[in-house]
């Protein structure tokens, strides 16, 4: 009976998502206990879904988590620590693909919103160049640094080597405030002018520099932040 009972309601929820076509109206604990149906072919999943949750204390910090540490303190197999730490990855490469190929940058708007997708789901400081060509169209988006963004650790060479190797004609700065607050430091506009001062040794322009931080970025053009 109770195997009947179990089976039922794994059905019932599989339904629920086919017949709304979203999570939208799911809890937490009932995304993750249908993505671990096809972890647990006959386990209940509800049980162990809240024990995961619960351990770190909501999703997202343990979508966040590393799957070492998930499959740990969670008592889970590599494979479900590793699929339940892509969620927040997936999502990004799913904002990031609905850009397309070198999508159009002409302006800070489109550009602070390309930055949104970018940092998406990511909860440590990092900084990016987008690298450009001469129609303002996105060549690549390549990663310089993780970590904590100040002028000794940001090192201008590198930036100038990546721009001059995706032959871009421009680019735009890009880093993120995991915590929230968008507004640039000191070290923020230091890393800017020295970084532009470098690149125009090599006739490459830097067009903008945007923070992003959640649904919301900050650009140095917009806000008039001379550099």
């Amino acid at each position: 009976m109770d195997e009947n009972i179990h089976k039922g309601h794994r059905q019932r929820i599989k339904e629920r998502y086919m017949n709304d076509g979203s999570l939208d109206s799911f809890e937490d604990h009932e995304a993750l206990e249908m993505l671990l149906y096809y972890c647990y072919p006959q386990k209940d999943t509800n049980a162990i879904a809240h024990k995961m949750i619960n351990e770190f204390g909501s999703f997202s910090l343990l979508t966040e988590a590393h799957p070492k540490e998930i499959a740990k303190r969670c008592n889970v197999s590599e494979n479900i620590a590793i699929l339940v730490s892509m969620i927040p990855h997936l999502s990004r490469k799913y904002l990031n693909g609905k850009w397309g190929e070198k999508p159009e940058m002409s302006n800070s708007k489109l550009v602070g919103e390309y930055c949104i997708s970018l940092f998406a789901n990511t909860y440590y400081e990092c900084f990016y160049i987008l690298c450009l060509d001469n129609q303002r169209r996105l060549i690549r988006a390549e990663l310089v640094h993780k970590g904590s963004i100040d002028s000794s650790a940001v090192y201008p060479r590198i930036i100038v080597e990546s721009a001059l190797k995706n032959k871009a004609a421009s680019v735009v700065l890009a880093h993120n405030h995991p915590g929230g607050g968008l507004l640039p430091s000191k070290g923020d506009i230091d890393v800017t002018r020295k970084v532009k001062s470098a690149l125009n040794t090599v006739d490459i322009e830097v067009m903008d520099h945007i923070i992003a931080g959640g649904d919301k970025y900050y650009s140095f053009v917009e806000k008039k932040i001379p550099f």
